[in-house]
């Protein structure tokens, strides 16, 4: 995919999930604005009233199936900080994490280092765009949908990608993460 095909962010308007227009970047966090600058990434950033914590919220004020909804989850391998990408209706298998990466032990992060490692508050976090470089790791789930909604730094904003996309802007490693279902 050539990044340079992307002019500029631009936030815009959809009165069916409550969002109002806005000037570009003025939705996003403004570390997530630089970064989409940064990589000559134009999306549609939609802001909410209400945070949008969970998947399950995220896919209400959206309007899409939750499956389409990214959870950027930051783990600790080792205790290093990683970041696990997960479409919302599943849950990551930590034991596959640990597998993947070859760990030794693999953990959930608190908010302290989830915040010290991306910039975000969790319920905001978004794919790229963090405070410092971890290793990515991208459920092949995602790549099931023709567009996925991820956070755009804030519990107020999303934007959509194509999986493929995303996986490839936020530096991923695609691997089968997710909870096997019975």
């Amino acid at each position: 995919m050539a990044r340079t095909a992307f002019a500029s962010v631009r936030a815009m308007s959809d009165s069916r999930s409550g969002t109002t227009p806005e000037t570009p970047h003025a939705t996003a966090h403004p570390r997530f604005a630089e970064a989409l600058t940064a990589l000559g990434l134009a999306v549609e950033v939609r802001g909410f009233p209400e945070a949008t914590r969970t998947a399950a919220e995220a896919a209400a004020a959206v309007g899409c199936d939750l499956g389409q909804i990214v959870k950027s989850l930051i783990f600790t391998a080792d205790r290093e900080p990683v970041l696990v990408l997960v479409d919302g209706a599943a849950r990551v298998d930590v034991e596959r994490v640990r597998a993947e990466l070859g760990a030794t032990a693999v953990g959930r992060a608190d908010a302290a280092l989830v915040r010290e490692t991306t910039g975000y508050a969790i319920g905001g976090v978004p794919p790229f765009g963090h405070r410092t470089r971890t290793r990515v790791l991208a459920d092949r789930g995602l790549l099931a949908h023709d567009t996925v909604w991820a956070a755009a730094g804030t519990p107020h904003t999303v934007f959509p990608l194509a999986p493929a996309a995303l996986i490839e802007y936020a530096g991923a490693r695609v691997a089968d993460v997710r909870e096997r279902t019975a």
